[in-house]
């Protein structure tokens, strides 16, 4: 499953927006920012030319890599007009998204998780178990996170994802309701 966009996601710069990260807080003193991108590999967000960062209770705005680095795990980013700590504390949780037309197409069974959320989810013994709300980036790899009469966790790999339609917003899993 291609996972390059997580959770559920307003149109940032327009329509066919999708999330690839999220400011995670103020770098330093000179208006560096610490990024957690959702892209594989990390640093794959960085292809990208035009951001759009959507912070809570505003507008979206298009902002501007001036500079970058990338410590394996992850980024330190500058933005144009984002000069001290200050400045850069104010972006802290702001979602960083590009025009859905920027992204590459996906494979066979490859999915951007922006599509999948909100998708009804039932396993494989056909028991609803909730809608797809967001997904969380674990050590061990991506977890889906369905909300219905309870919370599950599902891991997103091939072992449990068996089924994925989009046209009809429905996700089959390998997964036990009870679990």
């Amino acid at each position: 499953m291609a996972a390059p966009a997580v959770g559920a996601s307003e149109p940032a710069g327009g329509a066919g927006s999708v999330v690839l990260g999220r400011v995670l807080g103020a770098h330093g003193i000179r208006g560096w920012l610490k990024v957690q991108s959702y892209t594989d590999p990390p640093e794959g967000i960085l292809q990208y030319k035009e951001w759009f960062l959507r912070e809570p209770g505003r507008a979206p705005r298009p902002v501007q890599v001036r500079d970058f680095e990338f410590d394996g795990r992850w980024l330190r980013v500058s933005f144009e007009g984002v000069a001290d700590r200050d400045a850069a504390e104010l972006l802290n949780g702001a979602m960083i998204e590009v025009g859905r037309a920027q992204l590459p197409p996906t494979g066979e069974r490859e999915f951007y998780r922006d599509d999948l959320v909100g998708c009804a989810v039932r396993n494989l013994e056909g028991v609803a178990l909730g809608s797809v709300s967001h997904f969380v980036d674990a050590p061990a790899g991506a977890v889906m996170v369905v909300r219905g009469e309870r919370e599950h966790w599902v891991l997103a790999s091939p072992t449990h994802l068996r089924r994925i339609d989009l046209a009809k917003r429905e996700v089959e899993v390998d997964w036990p309701a009870d679990l």
